[in-house]
Order: C-alpha cells, then structure tokens, then sequence
C-alpha cells in the first residue's frame, strides 16, 4: 500500500486500475487469439489434448481407414465451417470479458464493432451455404470430388476413384509422412497431399517429379539434431490436375522412391542426405566453419589427412569453448593431421546411435592423442 508524506497509507482511488491488474478484455484478447492460432495450425500439444477438428467430429467424419475420400470431404468441410465461426465465438466471449462496451445488444455497440459483427455473422453463413452445395447429391459437388473426376475414366464417375483410393489407402505398404496439416500419402496408383483445407490427388502413371529446394536445420522441430527437408514438385499431363509440391525428411527420400513408379528429376542438383550421419556432416561442416580460424606457422608444412589420404589436413584443433582450466575439453597438441570430412565422420562415430539429440553438444576424444573435444574446438587452417 502506498504511503503519504507522513507515513499514512493512501486509500486506493476507486474505478482506478492498478498497475498489476491486467485489463480483462486485454486477457481474453490475447487467450483467444492463441487458442484460434493454435486451433487452425493445430501443434502436437493441441493434437494430444484431442482438441483437433477430427477428434471433436469423429462420430460424424467416420474413420479415415474406412473410407478415406468421404472422410476427408466431410472434414475439409467441418473444418472450413468451424474455424469460419471463430470471430464470432470471439465477439461472444467478449460481451462476457468486457461488459462496459454493452455488446449484447449491436445497436447500442460501436460503429467498430457493428462492422466486426456484420463480417463475424457473414462468414459463417457464407460457409455454411457453401457447404450445403457442396453435400448435394451425395457431396457429388465438393471440391475433392471435382478432382477425382478428372481421373475419373468417361464412362465412370469420381466415386470409382474414390473407391479405388479407399482400397489402396488400407494397405500397409502405402508411404505416409508428414504433419497432419501437410501429409504425403503414397499408394501403389496415387501420389496425394492432404492439408487443412484441400486434398491434392495425382495419379502415378502421370506425374513428373522434380526437385526443387532443399533447406538444412541443425535442429529439427522435434528434436535437438540436424535435419534436411527436400521439397518436391509433383506435376500431372492431366491439365485439369493442379501442380502441388510435397514436403519431406531426406532421411525418407529412398522410401519415397521405393513406392513411386517414376523417377525424380533433381533440377536443383540438391545433394540429399538419405541417412542421419550424412545430415549431421554437412551440419559439423557448417558449424566448424563458423569457428575461428587456426593460423598455421610459416615453418610447418601441411601433409596428407591420415584419415582419407586425399585431401591436404585442414582442422587443427584448439580449446576455444572455455578457459583452458575449465570444462571437461582438454588442449590437444597434435600438429594439423586431418581434414574436415574425416574428423566430422570420427566426431559422429564416437556418439551414441540411439541418442542423436547428444551429438551437437557432446564432446569425443581426439582421433591421435585422446585429448577430449567439442565442436566448438575444430578450427580450419589458413
């Protein structure tokens, strides 16, 4: 409590916020605004709480393994429709969380306000039309089943795709991977892509695939190691089928390449890393060449790496991560004696194959001397 000139308390001045009580709209604001942010991009927390579009319909979507087209039309459908209603479930909550702005009835509101609820009511009834338009006719109007029809033979119709879909969907051999707002699905005829709103279909016999960029992190979103994405284009002779790119791990690039019938054209000339060492290589590359640099005396020659016997040595290794008292990495003395290939490859020998997220933060011992060693210490010559 504040106190006077005298040292008397002063009574809290009514109607006066303090500086430590937050504003309970500001409150609900920001609360709603992640809840919508994480409901429509929907992360692995999300996903294991069950508060996910498929999880709070499942009665009425029906399995995916079951029927996999019907499934997703019902759930693009689902999904469309409720995240549409989302500003307006947030004008709702506000007339709760700020009773002062007189929300419940709109005509003693703001002109803001009206204009924000006009467009909340909107959007939800555009939707919801087009959402009974789309289930006409057995949902023989929905956009999933426009596509299908396109490869659809001239005397059959999109529910024979479907059908066909639906069958090979249920086989164990298909390839699936990625995050549930971007999966890759593979199946012995069908290459498709199913994200938030849309379901991409490509029939194999008809695509060009071609790489087009590939992007290195040392850390994956999951966990603490080094990870390449390769990113895809999928391109159909059919014209009435859309282009759509594909996203995937190169770690599962030749099973992807196992379940395709054509071949992959690298128009980028990505080198792909199909195995976890060949990832964290080209990470140990990275990292080492952001270090400093070792300047070798005028009067020492440099030799052969002992490692390959191919290239010139070019690491010297030096304790730069902390004091030399300090820390468990210990100063090596060995003269320069091995490239930066070979002394990434014995830095990823010596870890443990079952725990990769240790790699980048571990420290070996040095190949010749046994001195310990992070990555921090790897320099380059010049």
């Amino acid at each position: 409590m504040p106190r006077g000139p005298a040292g008397r308390k002063c009574a809290s001045v009514p109607g006066l916020p303090s500086a430590a009580m937050e504003s309970p709209a500001a409150t609900f604001t920001l609360a709603y605004v992640v809840f919508a942010v994480c409901f429509v991009f929907t992360p692995n927390e999300f996903h294991s709480a069950g508060i996910t579009v498929q999880n709070l319909l499942s009665g009425w979507l029906g399995s995916e393994d079951v029927s996999f087209i019907h499934h997703h039309i019902r759930r693009t459908t689902a999904t469309m429709l409720l995240h549409s209603l989302l500003p307006l479930g947030y004008y709702i909550g506000m007339c709760f969380a700020a009773p002062e702005k007189k929300l419940y009835y709109i005509y003693t509101a703001s002109d803001g306000w009206k204009v924000y609820t006009l467009t909340a009511v909107i959007l939800p009834t555009i939707t919801s039309l087009l959402a009974l338009y789309w289930s006409q006719k057995r949902w023989s109007k929905h956009p999933l089943a426009w596509i299908l029809s396109c490869h659809a033979l001239p005397q059959s119709g999109w529910w024979v795709v479907a059908s066909s879909i639906n069958t090979e969907f249920r086989r164990i051999d298909k390839f699936a991977t990625g995050v549930p707002g971007a999966r890759v699905i593979v199946t012995d005829t069908w290459v498709m892509k199913v994200t938030t709103y849309w379901v991409y279909v490509a029939q194999q016999q008809d695509i060009h695939l071609t790489v087009t960029e590939s992007r290195q992190h040392e850390l994956s979103p999951d966990a603490n190691t080094p990870v390449q994405f390769i990113t895809i284009r999928v391109a159909s002779i059919n014209p009435k089928v859309r282009p759509f790119d594909i996203r995937l791990n190169s770690t599962e690039y030749g099973e992807l390449r196992e379940k395709l019938h054509a071949p992959i054209r690298n128009a980028a000339n990505v080198v792909i890393h199909q195995t976890l060492s060949d990832i964290f290589l080209e990470t140990f590359r990275s990292l080492v060449e952001a270090n400093q640099y070792y300047e070798l005396p005028s009067n020492q020659e440099v030799e052969t790496c002992i490692g390959c016997m191919q290239t010139n040595a070019n690491i010297k290794l030096v304790k730069y991560c902390q004091e030399p008292n300090e820390g468990e990495c210990q100063q090596c003395y060995c003269r320069p004696m091995w490239c930066l290939t070979c002394m990434g490859k014995w830095f990823a020998s010596r870890q443990d194959q079952q725990h990769p997220e240790t790699w980048l933060s571990s420290q070996v011992p040095c190949p010749t001397c046994r001195a310990k060693f992070c990555i921090v210490d790897v320099c380059v010559i010049r």
